[in-house]
């Protein structure tokens, strides 16, 4: 088992950058495919980035690709998503999972894991 909490999260203008970070417990960090979802008032959660166990393999959504970076740091249970470029439909909470295998990383259902989300907010 895993808990997950998010950090990193603000106010930011269009063009502007954050960095989120989420810090995992547990000694099996690294048997963990880590990934970030975002939700908008009134929509569904949504896919955006994934990582593997090693951070070898990463996955992103279209909307975010070229704009956001995934990584993490095994040694200290650490998952990263630096944002760049952030446009206002960026605007979203922001949440942390992480699921064993990597099947279909996009789905939310996959995940068992979650942190309770940080708050992303970008101005026109």
């Amino acid at each position: 088992q895993v808990q997950l909490v998010e950090s990193g999260g603000g106010l930011v203008q269009a063009g502007g950058s954050l960095r989120l970070s989420c810090a995992a417990s547990g000694r099996t960090f690294s048997s963990y495919v880590m990934a970030w979802f975002r939700q908008a008032p009134g929509k569904e959660r949504e896919f955006v980035a994934a990582i593997s166990w090693s951070g070898r393999n990463t996955y992103y959504s279209d909307s975010v690709k070229g704009r956001f970076t995934i990584s993490r740091d095994n040694a200290r249970n650490m998952v990263y998503l630096q944002m760049n470029s952030l446009k206002p439909e960026d605007t979203a909470v922001y949440y942390c999972a992480a699921r064993g295998s990597l099947n279909d990383v996009t789905t939310t259902s996959g995940y068992p894991y979650w942190g309770q989300g940080t708050q992303v907010t970008v101005s026109s």
